[in-house]
């Protein structure tokens, strides 16, 4: 036992518990039943299955109303692990449901049995015929796809708002639609060829010519029965013509019937079922999509009208216009974005009534786009606008700042909503589709609707093709206001079937809220026809049940789930999972979702519960320790929660006193602990990676591991004992070299100036001298005690560097400038709750500067590029992400090299200060896909800011020799001799 291993008890919920009725049952506290979790550990190995109680709570919820507990997971790698679980699944009488980003909002990635993640080794595209086409893995998200295709001025059709987390296993699956897809963008009218594994475990690759053939042989009663189903439907004129009308409006309910209209052999047919099919009739192994020019030149406008009915109407006129995307927001959804950031906080003020319309056109030249705006310049006059459009004639612009702006609220329309939604209520998210003419006719019933139901919801939709959506939120731990809510889908559905004809799942597909109400909108015929499709295809009925299909009427009831109260940070989370991509641990243990979804499953358990005890054992190292803190999560959260800071929180929650006071000890004798770390540093470099590395272990295993670092290989030798001498007198700023960059020297190999070195003579060549101040040694940014949640160093620290840096800076009158981005960051903003009161005034007056956007916007200018390399890889930081500085970096980066790559695949590398070195595995684990792409090709330079993630960056791509873009600027600047 460590001598200071923590308490895990510090990490129980500090809130009151409300049990719940969805809460799991005690008997569960030990994960999966034995013979299960031993039959598939046989069958696939242990890393393959995921069976504590705390991998199960974590896989239960995703951005649906819906909440089912698996009784195991799976962690499948390829198809053997596909077909095994099939059959085990046949021989054994079990349910399998398939799940990649569960982002779907109706419960289509959640199961009661087997629940299969593909995911996680899923993921990879290849472009082909020069990006007409584009071979795509289904745990790939869209957003990466489009990144890659981009280059090729290509991108898919299917662009749902999900697009940053979804991923394309789940957008074919669901036929996820979006913003331009409509019905003829869309994946049933987009994707050319798919690889489906059938439940029998026969593997299906829709391009190969000899398809048909090979199924045939192997599945003749299959390909009879499809054959069968389309002889009957082409007999039934009606029928025909029922089912042609029904998709020309937006309609994902049920299975494609059009498949068996539009597909001639059983293959074909195959291809199209399995659009929309919810994970109901195979697993979809591998996609190819056929592309879309991506139409580089854009103009947008946010108009704001005055109610909900005028801006409706206003749509047939900028579809006739030529426009490419016309959304609608209502006046709740406006009001609600203002948490997003960079949406305008006067928004919050708009009357009840005001609706807006973000309208895009997109041309693949000036001449076409002049052509648009000129047809939406006339639409404009004839509408009635209300403020903050200034005038008609500006309405429209191509910044692409502004535009990127009025995507972001409006993508933001679920979570931001969602997030400002009361405390403890569950959110449902519903969307349907009317003929586009009557848009505005089911706007105004749709409101009255839910105001006579008693919801105040939020509307907004893909205004173009009439598709609709709407948000409700009510407590499903209240009897009374689930009997509401289900009055209200009731006569919602109602509405929508018979008073106009919609389709009742527009994009999102059918799931378990609308699965009750399928024959309510296709009607007897066309229903039972779906279910002799799910029998033929699927005969003993493994796949996905209830999911799509199922004749209980209140099916839509079961399964909600409750949000209980937890930390007041967390508690706006609507598990969306957005965050989830950006997480460095999303791969070995948690992600920023699965963190909160454990804290909220200890919130209903009851006082002395088992499964509390088994959840909180588990959080210290799956949630806590393995959390890279770099807040990236609040990035891609588009209500800004920082399940990073709540993690901090937590790990000062564990400390003792004696670890506090330690800590503060450490920050008063700053100094003496940085002279040590060098020296250590030194004495590693001699003696070399082996001995280093033994003792260092052995030290964890003593103390406690999330305290010791552990020596790494690719760590490099220690810093120049001294700085720069510079001078004080005409410096245009004030240099601050971090305590990382006094510490650790360059890389391997490395043979020209320190950083320090080279900061301070690229400036000077600039005609922008700086000077390092002679105290430096012994501050700190205070990074190192506040990402491991002390509070007291913290303290300590914060105050001393602010004080410290307004003497330097003589008042605030000089730029602070500071060679690494996590340092920049925390002294700019992470050090501001630590300090008094006086010390955070004069905070206020500093103008804290990273070295990345000194060299950038200082420099530059004033230099000439004299020796550039060929080519350079960048490592953009985290810190710089919350900077906003990336485009900086590159700037720099491309003085430096004639070729600068940033990988697709580029994330926070995890190390996190020494983070990488305490748990290495969270950067091997958060690295592995971008160090793939950095070491498949040769780079004469491995660039980025930040010494730590260099060497983070090191040990992933086996000594590449990652060095500050700065240095990379001083040599490619320097005078020829």
């Amino acid at each position: 036992m460590p001598l200071l291993e923590p308490d895990p008890r510090a990490l129980r919920p500090t809130t009151a518990a409300r049990p719940a009725h969805d809460r799991v049952a005690g008997h569960r506290a030990t994960g999966t039943p034995g013979p299960l979790r031993g039959d598939l550990i046989a069958l696939l190995g242990p890393d393959k299955v995921l069976h504590k109680v705390s991998d199960l709570v974590r896989y239960a919820s995703d951005a649906s109303p819906y909440r089912f507990v698996p009784q195991v997971v799976v962690i499948a790698e390829d198809l053997d692990d596909i077909s095994a679980v099939f059959s085990y699944a046949h021989g054994k009488g079990r349910k399998v449901v398939f799940r990649a980003a569960g982002t779907s909002l109706n419960g289509q990635a959640q199961g009661e049995d087997i629940l299969v993640d593909v995911r996680r080794h899923w993921s990879g595209i290849q472009v082909l015929d020069n990006g007409a086409r584009a071979r795509i893995r289904p745990g790939t998200t869209v957003l990466r796809a489009n990144t890659t295709l981009a280059r090729y001025g290509r991108l898919l059709g299917p662009d749902p708002a999900s697009a940053v987390a979804c991923t394309l296993g789940g957008v074919v699956a669901n036929n996820a639609s979006g913003m331009t897809a409509g019905t003829t963008r869309n994946s049933y009218r987009t994707l050319a060829s798919v690889t489906l594994v059938l439940p029998s475990g026969t593997v299906v690759d829709t391009a190969q010519p000899d398809a048909d053939a090979e199924l045939a042989r192997a599945e003749p009663a299959l390909c009879a029965g499809l054959l069968a189903l389309k002889a009957e439907i082409e007999a039934d004129a009606e029928l025909v013509a029922r089912i042609r009308a029904k998709y020309r409006i937006k309609n994902t309910n049920g299975y494609r019937l059009d498949a068996f209209l539009d597909g001639a052999t059983p293959v074909e047919i195959l291809r199209g079922l399995a659009v929309g099919s919810e994970g109901t009739l195979g697993f979809i192994a591998e996609t190819v999509f056929d592309t879309l020019p991506l139409d580089r030149h854009t103009s947008s406008a946010l108009l704001f009208f005055p109610t909900l009915s005028a801006a409706a109407a206003a749509v047939p006129r900028f579809n006739a216009a030529g426009a490419r995307a016309v959304e609608l927001m209502d006046g709740n959804t406006l009001r609600a974005s203002v948490s997003v950031a960079g949406v305008p906080a006067d928004w919050a003020a708009l009357p009840g009534e005001t609706a807006a319309l973000l309208v895009e056109f997109r041309a693949p030249d000036e001449a076409a786009q002049e052509a648009y705006e000129r047809a939406a310049a006339q639409v404009l006059t004839e509408l009635e606008l209300v403020a903050p459009v200034a005038s008609v004639s500006n309405a429209f612009t191509r910044d692409p700042a502004v535009i990127g702006g009025y995507w972001k609220a409006r993508k933001a329309f679920v979570t931001a909503v969602g997030g400002s939604r009361p405390a403890g209520t569950t959110l449902i998210t519903e969307d349907f589709a009317v003929p586009p003419e009557r848009l505005a006719e089911a706007c105004t019933a749709l409101l009255e609707l839910q105001r006579r139901h008693g919801f105040d919801a939020a509307v907004a939709g893909h205004a173009a093709h009439g598709n609709l959506h709407f948000l409700l939120a009510f407590d499903a731990a209240d009897p009374a206001d689930v009997a509401r809510y289900a009055a209200f889908m009731d006569a919602f559905c109602r509405l929508a079937v018979r008073r106009f004809d919609g389709s009742l799942k527009a994009e999102h597909a059918t799931g378990r809220n609308i699965a009750p109400f399928l024959e309510l909108e296709w009607g007897p015929r066309a229903t039972e026809l779906m279910w002799r499709i799910k029998e033929t295809v699927d005969p003993h009925g493994i796949l996905a049940p209830r999911v799509l299909l199922d004749r209980d009427p209140r099916a839509h009831l079961r399964g909600l789930k409750t949000i209980p109260p937890t930390e007041d940070p967390a508690d706006p989370c609507i598990e969306c999972g957005f965050c989830e991509p950006a997480c460095p641990s999303g791969d070995l243990t948690t992600t920023p979702r699965q963190r909160i979804v454990l804290r909220r499953e200890m919130q209903r358990q009851p006082a002395g519960s088992p499964v509390t005890a088994a959840l909180v054992d588990a959080y210290g190292h799956d949630a806590v320790d393995t959390c890279a803190g770099d807040s990236v999560c609040q990035l891609a959260c588009p209500v800004g929660i920082d399940t990073g800071a709540l993690m901090k929180d937590l790990r000062h929650r564990r400390h003792s006193p004696r670890e506090e006071w330690a800590a503060a000890q450490c920050a008063q004798r700053f100094g003496a602990v940085e002279k040590a770390a060098r020296l250590a540093v030194a004495a590693a470099d001699r003696v070399g990676d082996r001995v280093t590395g033994a003792l260092t272990r052995a030290a964890r295993k003593a103390v406690r591991p999330d305290l010791v670092p552990e020596w790494l290989p690719q760590v490099p030798g220690p810093a120049a004992r001294t700085l720069p001498a510079t001078r004080r007198a005409g410096a245009a700023a004030v240099y601050y070299p971090a305590c990382v960059n006094r510490i650790f020297g360059g890389p391997a190999g490395h043979r020209g100036p320190s950083l320090p070195e080279a900061v301070v003579a690229v400036s000077r060549r600039a005609g922008r001298p700086v000077w390092i101040p002679p105290d430096v040694t012994g501050t700190c940014c205070a990074t190192i005690w506040h990402s491991k949640g002390y509070e007291r160093g913290s303290t300590v620290m914060a105050n001393r560097i602010v004080e410290a840096a307004w003497g330097w800076t003589a008042g605030g009158s000089l730029p602070l400038v500071v060679d690494a981005s996590s340092c920049a960051l925390g002294l700019a903003r992470e050090v501001v709750p630590y300090l008094t009161p006086r010390n955070a005034a004069l905070h206020a007056e500093l103008t804290v500067v990273d070295s990345v956007v000194w060299a950038a916007e200082e420099l530059l200018p004033r230099l000439e590029t004299v020796r550039p390399v060929g080519s350079a890889v960048l490592h953009p930081t985290c810190s710089l992400q919350h900077l906003g500085a990336e485009a900086q970096l590159r700037r720099v980066a491309e003085a430096c090299a004639r070729e600068v790559v940033v990988p697709d695949d580029a994330g926070c590398c995890a190390f996190a200060g020494d983070r990488g070195m305490l748990h290495r595995e969270l950067t091997e684990s958060a690295t592995a896909k971008e160090a793939a792409e950095v070491t498949a090709r040769h780079f004469d330079a491995h660039l980025s800011s930040n010494r730590m993630c260099e060497i983070g960056m090191d040990h992933a791509t086996g000594g590449r020799g990652y060095a500050s873009v700065l240095l990379a600027l001083e040599r490619a600047t320097r005078p020829a001799p």
